[in-house]
């Protein structure tokens, strides 16, 4: 895979790897129902994050972004169906990311910091709200900014 992985263990790297996953999970899932307009959102955008980075990001966004639909769908099966219990256990893993992100390139990490956080706004507009007018529900307005990690210029 990528060379900023080389001083992570297996269970770090896959928890990078599926971290754009978590997020899309955590803030589609927010309301308690993850609908198709948030699935084909989260799918947009790591498509395009793979198309229009033009560094490291692009390699890992190519690996992650294949078979993105089918990876969430798996993912998903592992988290209960209750938002509150799903939520607070993506919270968790996520927050796991402040031990791995300084292990890997500061650049890298911040860069995959402000996808997340990217993918995170791109999802909770797009169908919260007043009749789904782009607008970031109440749920969502909770994760979008993904408190749970710190962000990797503070390192």
């Amino acid at each position: 895979m990528l060379a900023e992985f080389g001083n992570l263990s297996n269970s770090e790297i896959e928890l990078v790897l599926k971290s754009p996953i978590l997020t899309s999970i955590l803030i589609a899932g927010a309301d308690g129902n993850i609908d198709r307009k948030e699935i084909q959102e989260s799918i947009k955008v790591a498509q395009k994050n793979a198309k229009k980075s033009k560094t490291r990001m692009m390699e890992f966004y190519q690996f992650v972004g294949e078979d993105f639909e089918d990876k969430l769908k798996i993912l998903l099966q592992g988290y209960p169906s209750s938002a509150s219990q799903r939520s607070t256990m993506i919270v968790q893993e996520l927050a796991q990311l402040n031990n791995v992100l300084p292990k890997i390139d500061r650049v890298f990490a911040q860069e995959l910091y402000g996808s997340m956080k990217d993918i995170a706004h791109k999802i909770a507009s797009s169908s919260g709200g007043l009749l789904g007018m782009k607008s970031i529900g109440e749920e969502e307005a909770r994760y979008v900014h993904l408190p749970m990690i710190k962000d990797p210029a503070s390192y």
